[in-house]
């Protein structure tokens, strides 16, 4: 089993940074990618960033692409997403996931809200 934590998260202006953490325990042998999804009120959770644990391959949807990066610290199990020039339309609860051995995301950590006002 592996544990997510995520935290961060907090109501900021619409142009505004906001930084937020995820910490992965337990049985993280054999980590393979990381990633940062979201869900807004009344839409599908959707993947925002990604990154495989190497280091070699790293995804940002569209929407994202120029203002969020994704980083992690292999050492302390940690990835990272900063996210800068926020809008509006960042809103929604952003959840961290975990795949291990390349079996999919699995894991998920418990959401963190993020708020961003006009």
């Amino acid at each position: 089993q592996v544990q997510l934590v995520e935290s961060g998260g907090g109501l900021v202006q619409a142009g505004d940074s906001l930084r937020l953490s995820c910490a992965a325990s337990g049985r993280t042998v054999g980590l393979y990618a990381m990633a940062w999804f979201r869900q807004a009120p009344g839409k599908e959770r959707e993947r925002v960033a990604a990154v495989r644990w190497s280091g070699t391959w790293i995804y940002y949807a569209n929407s994202v692409k120029g203002r969020f990066t994704i980083s992690r610290d292999n050492a302390k199990n940690t990835v990272y997403l900063q996210m800068s020039s926020l809008k509006v339309e960042d809103t929604g609860v952003y959840f961290c996931a975990a795949d291990v051995s390349a079996r999919g995301y699995s894991y998920w950590g418990q959401g963190t809200q993020v708020t961003v006002s006009s």
